[in-house]
This record gives C-alpha cells, structure tokens and sequence, in this order.
C-alpha cells in the first residue's frame, strides 16, 4: 500500500462515517469460570473498585459452550410508506398460502407447497359460494386425470361420484377400481326409462302423506320436462303449448292408472287411445280434430320407441342407481358411435336420472328415513347434449341451478368455449355463458391466446397468468420423446382471487388408471 501525505484520509477511511455503527459486545473471558465474573457483595455504602470490575455478559449470554448462550432472532425493522414510495412493492408479487382444504392435487408451480381442490370442503371452508367448478382445456393436456384425482380424493372422504354419461369410456376402469356400480346404456344393453323417477319416486313410498304430496309434483315435472326435451331432440324444433298441455294430461292418467313408473310407449299408447281426458285437454270436440292436434307428438314419440333411438329409452330402467355405491358410472360409449342425436339424447336421460337420484336421496335425508349423502356429478362432454337441439341447454340449466341445496358438487368439462358457437340460438348460447359463471371455480389448463381472449370475459387473468397458460398450449419440440409443456399443469382460478399455478404428478397406479390414450397405444403395437 502506498504511503499517503500527512495529514490525508485513506479513501477507505472516507467512506466509515457514512456506515452504521455496529454494536459488539466485549469478549466473553477465555478461561476463567462463569461464576468468577459473578461480583462479591459489596458492603452498603461502598463502591467496586474499577480495577475489581468484570465485563458484564451481553443480553444473551457469552458465545460459548456453558455459557448459557440462547437463541435469538433479532425483530427486523418495520417501515410504512404509501403505494407511490413503495411502488416495487406493491401489488404484492406474491399470493396468499394455497389452500389446505380438499384433496391434494400437486404443488404450486412458484412456491411448492401443496394445493389442495375440492368444491364441497372449500364451500364448507367458506372458500366459494357454490359447489360448482368449470374445466377448460385442449385435448390432452389432462383434463380428465385431473377429474379422476378429484373424483378418487372425495370417494375416500365418503362423497359418491356419479359419472353422468361416459362417452368415450373414460371413467370405467376406474369407477371399477373403486368398487363402484357400472351402467352400459345402449342397444341391447342396460336401459334408462326417461319417465322413471329413480329414488325420487322410490322415496314417495316411505314418506308422509303430506310430504309425499308435494315430491309428487316435484315428480310430475321431471318426467314432464324430460320428455319434452327428448321430443324436441328428435323433431329438430320446439314443442307447441297444446302439445305440452296434452303430454302433462297423459303422463297424470298413466300415473292414476299404473302402478310402476310409465314409458314412454306406455304415453304412445294412450295418446293413440284418445280417451276423454286428453280429448278435454287438447280442447278437441272429435276425435279428428283430436287427432290432427295429437300427430305431431305421435310421430316424435314414435321415433323414440321406433327410429333410430329404439331399444334404448323405449322400456323401464333395467339397472337402477345403487345410492350405496362408492362410485356410479353410466357408459354411453355405444350409443355415441350411433351419431349425435341419440348421444344427445342419452346423455340428457342420464343428467335427468342422476339429479332424480341425488334429489331422492336429499327427499328421503330430510326427513330423517336416510342419512345425508354428498356426490359430485362429472359432466364431460358438455357442449355434445347443449347442441342437439333448441331449448336443451334451458333443461341443462334447470338440472344443474339447485346444487348447492342438494349437497352436491358438479364438474363440467370441455375443450373449448367455441363450442357455445355451434347452440343453435343466442338465447341458447347465453343460458350456457352461464354455467361458466355460475361455477365459482374455474381450473385452465393449456389454452392458445385466441381462447384466452375469450375466457378474460368471464374470468379475469393478470398478464402474468395468461402468459403462463398460454405458454402450456403448445409444445416446443419436435421432439417424439418430449412431453407436452401443458400436461398436468393446471391454473385455479376463484373469483377475483390470485390464481394457483399447479403442476399435478401422478402416481404409479394412477398412470396406469387415469390413462385416456390406452386404447390408442394398444392399436398401435
């Protein structure tokens, strides 16, 4: 080092003034004992000389071995300023801890602790408002395995599942897996009669009069608007008042006349009867004009029990819900490959006939005949029924409003809200808006930014959030080896909430069970 003149700072030496001053305490003593530092006892009056004085132990005791040393951590200073001064600081750059409530669906993506999803236990946590939750994402990404974590987490906490119309199959070998009951709908296989209440009429019968009173016309309703909805479906169009009047006139003397549920051909039947009831009802003074007014109905009717739909919604439920089942899958994979129309149809008579199960369980729970039961309702391929025909999304809607009430949480699935495109009338497309707004949960898995756009005006995301779900829509690879970027990456979204970015990674057995692409590989080898 240089000599400096006399007199001159060193620049080093400079700069000390600006530092704070650093507090140390005086060195413990090297060898002697602790208790020598201990001062005597000084007689009143009197002083300690300075030379008998002994540095005093610092706050938390001399560092070193038996000196009593604890542990300490020093409270850091606290300042206040307003969002002008600390503008780096504030929006805050990170969220609230992820929510512990529900089942664990994989760790967050920034900070790794683990998030948990269920719309039942975040309801009861207070978390939402409703028990529904919405799952948009392109294909392959792992909608579905998301869905089959949920539905195994809440069968193991004693909610059912009911899988209201597996079109692929999808859920199977899962429902399966967990003991649960298997449904296959579809020519020459199990049946679902449209005008069977299911549980819900099964509850009637063990009910007071009173009671059983007002679920009878709770009864009358559903088959009433089923049946509409299946006709509307095969005509192509909507329903006449006078059509309506008569079909509700049929279904009450079939239900004074029988004692089993109706079918649908019981209703062709009598229609083509033309007793004088409905003769009233249609407001026909002959049996011409009574039969001019009844041909329509006749002809759509018959469709079901005769046309392309035959052998499927034609007679009584052969395979009843079982309310004790873990775990209820209704497979309509057969009746997909027979086009769209009788898919439709399929799956509103089993969304009909689940609802009717889970509202004859919460009949009979209230009134203390049945212990209260909790389900979660996947409803995969939405938009495939919603377009089918005008007027079906009203039914969807008036099938999926009351959830809440019931106990029951319900997962909608699709890939894309372009689908809302294709429903027929903007009345339609507008009552379907609503099943993504009415879900006070929304899960984005990879989306490309043209369908972020339109996702931004139902649920808002920060920049941050849509470049992350953007950038898992397509891979960056040509690569055969290299995994979708998107594959299992999920993005919660509650609210105005911050979402949860969250990588879900499944076990084992659960890539075995949850795989969606088996039939595909097992073609190709």
């Amino acid at each position: 080092m240089r000599d400096l003149p006399a007199g001159a700072r060193h620049p080093v030496a400079a700069l000390m003034p600006r530092l704070l001053p650093v507090r140390r305490s005086p060195a413990p003593p090297t060898r002697a004992p602790l208790l020598a530092h201990a001062p005597a006892v000084i007689p009143p009056g009197e002083t300690m000389p300075a030379a008998a004085a002994e540095p005093l132990a610092p706050a938390w005791g001399w560092k070193t071995p038996g000196a009593g040393r604890a542990g300490h951590v020093v409270v850091a200073p606290e300042y206040q300023a307003t969002t002008v001064q600390a503008v780096g600081l504030f929006p805050f750059v990170a969220g609230s801890g992820s929510p512990i409530a529900g089942v664990p669906v994989g760790r967050h993506m920034l900070w790794g602790e683990t998030v948990c999803l269920d719309p039942l236990a975040w309801l009861r946590a207070g978390l939402v408002t409703n028990p529904g939750m919405f799952i948009l994402g392109q294909p392959g990404v792992g909608k579905s395995a998301l869905t089959h974590r949920l539905i195994t987490g809440m069968v193991a906490t004693g909610v059912r599942a009911l899988i209201l119309g597996d079109t692929k199959p999808d859920y199977v070998r899962h429902i399966d897996a967990l003991g649960g009951q298997i449904i296959r709908v579809g020519r020459g296989m199990d049946r679902i009669n449209p005008l069977d209440a299911g549980p819900l009429g099964q509850a009637l019968t063990r009910m007071d009069p009173a009671d059983a009173a007002a679920l009878r016309w709770e009864v009358r309703g559903r088959r009433l608007a089923l049946l509409l909805a299946l006709i509307r479906l095969v005509r192509g169009g909507r329903i006449l008042n006078i059509e309506e009047v008569i079909l509700g006139r049929a279904i009450d003397l079939l239900d004074e006349r029988l004692k089993v549920p109706p079918t649908v051909p019981d209703v062709l039947r009598v229609l083509d009867e033309g007793p004088d009831q409905l003769r009233a009802a249609a407001r026909a003074g002959d049996l011409a004009s009574y039969a001019e007014r009844v041909a329509g109905l006749v002809a759509s009717l018959a469709l079901l029990c005769e046309g392309s739909l035959a052998g499927v919604f034609d007679g009584p439920t052969s395979r009843p819900i079982d309310l004790d089942a873990p775990a209820v899958s209704v497979d309509i994979s057969r009746v997909g490959a027979a086009g769209d129309t009788l898919l439709a149809a399929a799956l509103l008579c089993t969304w009909a006939y689940g609802h009717g199960a889970v509202d004859g369980a919460a009949a009979l729970a209230d009134v203390g005949l049945a212990p209260r039961r909790h389900f979660v309702a996947v409803m995969d391929e939405l938009w495939r029924a919603l377009r089918g025909a005008p007027g079906l999304v009203e039914h969807a809607d008036t099938l999926t409003r009351l959830n809440r009430a019931r106990g029951m949480a319900s997962l909608m699935v699709t890939h894309s809200l372009a689908d809302l495109d294709a429903l027929v009338t903007e009345e339609d497309r507008a009552k379907a808006r609503g099943f993504i707004d009415r879900a006070a949960i929304t899960v984005l898995a990879g989306l490309p930014p043209r369908e972020l756009t339109r996702v931004q005006e139902i649920t808002p995301l920060t920049d941050a959030e849509g470049e992350m779900v953007t950038s898992w829509s397509a891979p960056d690879s040509w690569q055969s080896s290299h995994l979708h970027p998107g594959r299992g990456k999920y993005m919660i979204k509650t609210g105005g909430r911050l979402g949860i970015p969250v990588q879900m990674t499944l076990t084992p057995d659960e890539v075995t069970l949850y795989d969606s692409d088996q039939a595909i590989r097992r073609d190709l080898r």
